[in-house]
């Protein structure tokens, strides 16, 4: 079980050069270049690639609710590596490990597992490889351990890492347990969500609770049966002196269309109301720290531009957006 992607890499990009030593090619890539690379692997797939899988299911409960989780196929990480580095650029080899006994469950021995191991090469980045599993009773037990293999290899690079920030949403399930309606993404696991800045909330902890969806499952609920959190709550009241009066209502009517945190009805709004504040944060700390570099003279400049007079009349994320980038540019050439 083996498949090769690519043997070089197209001479379309004039700051690579290589060596061949071997049978390997090496790329020397700038620093400057990696960094884009590997900023434009970590980008969410778009919103219709993704899919929903459920992981767990409630017992003796009317109607039935699962965990679901989301998940992107093969072929959508397979089409990202071919947009940024050609077929050319990247290349990944199958091992099929000795099979090994394992206990299924407590009164349930199965044979074996099928062990796959995948190596992925980006030319100019590096290699991983990452192991995937399936129980070998299963039909597809090869196929799923391998592309399960090649997805955490890729994940390594960054491309679909974020997905490991999902912990679960719960929904109601079909008679085939199927999800009635799958989640809303939140802004930093799309695309232009991701490019704005929003990230999931404590991104060394893949396990914190970054996921929710509209129909939640256990916890405090409000008039409409729908979970809401008091944490998260007391977190984006709490953002209300760290970004300023002006930003912390725009991002409210904006994103939940409220003038209260208390009037969120979901918690899947509050996530990405708390989202959407704490990138204001960091977009607003970016513009200080430029300002202190590039001058007063810079800042006034920028704000004038926008026919503004202050920060503090900022309201909204793309101009907070516009200024950091000015502000950046400013500083770095000194003016």
């Amino acid at each position: 079980m083996s498949a090769t992607d690519g043997h070089a890499h197209e001479g379309d990009r004039s700051a690579l050069t290589s060596a061949s030593l071997g049978t390997h090619l090496v790329l020397q890539v700038p620093a400057e270049q990696i960094k884009e690379m590997v900023a434009a692997l970590e980008v969410p797939f778009e919103p219709e690639q993704i899919e929903w899988r459920v992981t767990n299911t409630t017992k003796n409960q009317q109607p039935v609710r699962g965990q679901v989780v989301p998940y992107a196929d093969q072929r959508a990480y397979t089409d990202r590596l071919n947009a940024l580095f050609t077929p050319a650029g990247w290349t990944r080899k199958y091992t099929i490990h000795t099979s090994a006994s394992f206990e299924r469950s407590k009164d349930q021995k199965i044979a074996a597992k099928v062990l796959v191991t995948c190596e992925l090469t980006i030319f100019g980045l590096g290699s991983h490889s990452a192991t995937g599993e399936e129980w070998a009773d299963d039909d597809n037990a090869g196929t799923s351990a391998e592309a399960q293999a090649f997805k955490r290899a890729c994940s390594c690079f960054g491309l679909g890492r974020y997905l490991y920030y999902f912990t679960g949403s719960w929904v109601d399930l079909d008679d085939r347990k199927r999800p009635k309606a799958v989640p809303q993404l939140f802004g930093w696991a799309t695309p232009a969500g991701w490019r704005e800045g929003l990230r999931p909330r404590c991104m060394e902890e893949p396990t914190a609770n970054q996921v929710r969806s509209a129909n939640s499952g256990p916890g405090p609920h409000n008039g409409n049966g729908r979970a809401v959190d008091a944490e998260v709550l007391r977190e984006i009241e709490g953002m209300e002196k760290r970004v300023g009066k002006r930003m912390y209502r725009g991002v409210l009517k904006s994103v939940a269309k409220v003038w209260s945190p208390k009037d969120i009805q979901e918690k899947a709004i509050q996530e990405k109301v708390l989202a959407h504040l704490e990138a204001a944060e960091r977009g607003l700390r970016r513009a200080e720290a430029a300002q202190e570099r590039g001058g007063l003279a810079a800042l006034a400049r920028v704000l004038g531009s926008l026919r503004l007079s202050s920060l503090d009349q900022v309201d909204n994320l793309r101009t907070l957006q516009e200024i950091v980038v000015a502000l950046e540019a400013a500083a770095s050439r000194g003016n």
